[in-house]
């Protein structure tokens, strides 16, 4: 199991069973250093564990492949918590060839990240739009997506074997607290912000907006879906959780 520690431009990752360090990621102050390098906002893990994401401060989100932390921590001197904590994480699929072979990517997002999501497709899944003949973005069984949720109320999509810029998608007024996918692989996005909305965003549909959901009378911060995909619960600057049907 693992828990971050987060303080200043440190990321400490620590091996909860014996609270053992296992590395230590830094925030370059350059060539980036009017960009990122001060507070880390967030960070994700990819749900087949291959890549790990996190917000460098200011508009940079680093994606690096999970197993190449792991081996940089081995080779300070962590060999033992390194190889345990491997174990316990999913290996991506040596199907996919060296097509989606990870790669380490610096993404300049344009404004302070303050969320961050994975997404990936499952093929059967598919989009809850009446139009489905045509799309500008067909995503396969092996696309990983990074959703980053933005100071200025935009969500960025990107790709994440390629680092490229997919979708903008527009339509909050305000800071984007929290993104989360449904976890059944359909490509639905959820984003929490301060204009006290939710969103509900169809990617398979190019990024169509499916709804908003406005029972928050404040501040929405967090958003997480049940198992199935078909109940929304958030929380917010008040003292109640909020839940929605989606199905």
């Amino acid at each position: 199991m693992l828990a971050f520690f987060k303080k200043w431009n440190f990321l400490f990752v620590f091996f909860l069973a014996r609270s053992r360090t296992v590395g230590e990621l830094l925030a370059p102050t350059s060539p980036f250093d009017k960009k990122c390098g001060r507070e880390n906002w967030t960070v994700a893990f990819a749900p087949d564990g291959s890549y790990f994401a996190w917000s460098q401060g200011h508009r940079i989100v680093k994606l690096v492949p999970w197993s190449q932390c792991l081996n940089n921590f081995l080779l300070h001197g962590t060999k033992n918590v390194a190889n345990s904590i491997s174990t316990r994480l999913p290996r991506q699929n040596s199907d996919s060839g060296q097509k989606n072979k990870p790669c380490e990517h610096i993404i300049d997002c344009g404004d302070i990240v303050w969320s961050l999501a994975f997404g990936s497709s499952v093929p059967e899944k598919q989009s809850r739009c009446v139009n489905i003949e045509w799309h500008r973005f067909k995503f396969g069984q092996d696309q990983l997506l990074l959703a980053t949720g933005l100071n200025n109320g935009r969500i960025k999509i990107w790709d994440v074997y390629t680092g490229k810029l997919l979708l903008n998608l527009m339509d909050h007024t305000e800071v984007v607290r929290d993104l989360t996918f449904a976890p059944d692989g359909s490509l639905i996005l959820v984003s929490a912000s301060r204009d006290k909305t939710l969103r509900v965003w169809d990617l398979k549909d190019d990024g169509n907006m499916m709804k908003v959901l406005r029972g928050h009378q404040n501040w929405v911060y967090g958003c997480a879906f049940s198992p199935d995909s078909s109940i929304l619960c958030s929380v917010g600057a008040s003292k109640a959780v909020v839940a929605a049907i989606l199905v």
